[in-house]
């Protein structure tokens, strides 16, 4: 009878457990849907806020406000870092969601340049700001959560979720970009007014997703980290200066890898490989839903392998394939080779996208848990991540396009050197030293 009510009270506490990890993760999706949506219809819109006659110019405009809203995010990591650290990780995964919210409605309300002059894009950069400020306490606050709500012999799958709602937050956004060009809209319609439709309903799903979040759970780990002084302080951070170096160096290469795959790829596929709005779209979409496929999957094997080795192959192959990919890719034609290249890369970039955020967890302890996971994270992001799509544009606009290729591959081998004298943290996860695991 004793074993029965043991075994009840443990199906209750899973259970528990992957309803939390689902709501949280599903408010994971919502946040970076609404951040991603700028990318997928800044083709549409960059012409409304930035006149002129050249597209390759006012592409480099939009793609220069969004690498902007990137250097937010370090400001982000540190308000909502101390809110995570300090008064628990729900209530920054509901702030930070609600943040999120307001930017999108602006850009949905925005008059164009043609009605209110530069004023419009100096409101289009105010919004994206709040929205990159958003994003910084987001990753480092859901990545904590996961980690921290998930059973110890299945963290690296419970993690790997961040990514997959990442990355299903921007094929939402494709896929609503889609239903617009080929059902709703024409082209026209697009340009002039269509493009306010996704921002509108990201502000939408952003409500539902602060609801949903009310209910969320606080972590074990948080509420036994109570009795720490300082928690969530830069002063407090400075004392894991090894832990914070790591995440820089870990985040380096794999941040520009995965933007260059994401945001950066559909203007790839349009201005170098010259396909079709259409064809880069659902190219798009198409490898992104392979990547989302294979972050569990990975992150099962990291359960199983460790994190530091899937890390060294991530670093191998990124820093050997990087440039002969991105050439292939330039110089295909054809809509087909395109994405199986694309989905050739993802078979390398998944291998960090899976696991970092749990590897960050992994490393500090919970009073300096969500600080420590954002705040450098957040910073190498904004340096190099954000700025991949303006640096490659600014490449190509020079006529050396390639030397961005070379450009990834280098900072790949910079992380690679880090993934080779790092330890693993799956035999040596500070998550099992702050927690009593029940």
């Amino acid at each position: 009878m004793n074993d029965s009510g043991g075994a009840a009270v443990g199906l209750r506490s899973e259970a528990a457990r992957l309803r939390a990890i689902v709501v949280g993760s599903i408010g994971n999706l919502v946040e970076w849907y609404d951040f991603y949506v700028y990318s997928a219809f800044s083709l549409y819109f960059a012409e409304a806020f930035f006149p002129g006659d050249d597209p390759l110019a006012q592409m480099m405009s939009a793609s220069g406000v969004f690498a902007l809203g990137f250097f937010m995010r370090p400001v982000g990591a540190y308000i909502f870092g101390r809110i995570g650290d300090g008064r628990g990780r729900r209530k920054a995964l509901m702030l930070s969601v609600l943040l999120m919210c307001l930017g999108s409605l602006i850009v949905a309300l925005v008059p164009t340049y043609a009605t209110i002059g530069a004023a419009a894009p100096a409101i289009l950069l105010f919004a994206r700001l709040l929205q990159g400020a958003s994003l910084g306490g987001e990753y480092g606050s859901s990545a904590t959560y996961l980690a921290e709500m998930a059973h110890p012999e299945r963290r690296g799958f419970y993690s790997s979720f961040q990514y997959v709602t990442m990355i299903a937050g921007q094929l939402l956004a494709l896929c609503v970009l889609l239903l617009l060009q080929n059902v709703l809209l024409d082209a026209h319609a697009l340009r002039d007014w269509g493009w306010r439709i996704p921002f509108a309903f990201g502000a939408l799903l952003a409500v539902v997703a602060l609801v949903m979040r009310r209910d969320l759970v606080e972590t074990d780990a948080f509420k036994a980290s109570r009795a720490e002084k300082e928690r969530g302080s830069l002063h407090a951070l400075l004392a894991h200066k090894r832990e914070t170096a790591i995440v820089v160096g870990l985040t380096l290469g794999g941040t520009i890898a995965f933007y260059v795959y994401t945001t950066y790829m559909q203007k790839f596929l349009k201005l170098s490989a010259g396909l079709s709005d259409a064809q880069t779209t659902w190219i798009s979409a198409g490898s992104l839903l392979f990547a989302l496929l294979l972050q569990p999957i990975y992150g099962v094997m990291s359960d199983r392998i460790g994190r530091r080795p899937m890390l060294i192959a991530f670093g191998l192959l990124g820093t050997i394939l990087t440039t002969p990919l991105l050439t292939a890719i330039q110089n295909t034609r054809s809509a087909w080779a395109a994405f199986a290249l694309i989905c050739c890369a993802w078979l390398i970039v998944a291998l960090y996208t899976s696991i970092n955020a749990v590897v960050k967890a992994e490393l500090f302890p919970a009073a300096i848990r969500v600080t420590g996971v954002a705040l450098p994270y957040a910073a190498t992001v904004s340096l190099f991540g954000g700025s991949a799509e303006y640096v490659a544009l600014w490449f190509k606009a020079r006529g050396h396009e390639n030397w961005f290729y070379w450009y990834a591959s280098a900072a790949i081998f910079v992380s690679l050197i880090v993934y080779a004298t790092t330890p693993d943290t799956k035999k040596n996860s500070r998550i099992e030293q702050d927690e009593n695991i029940v």
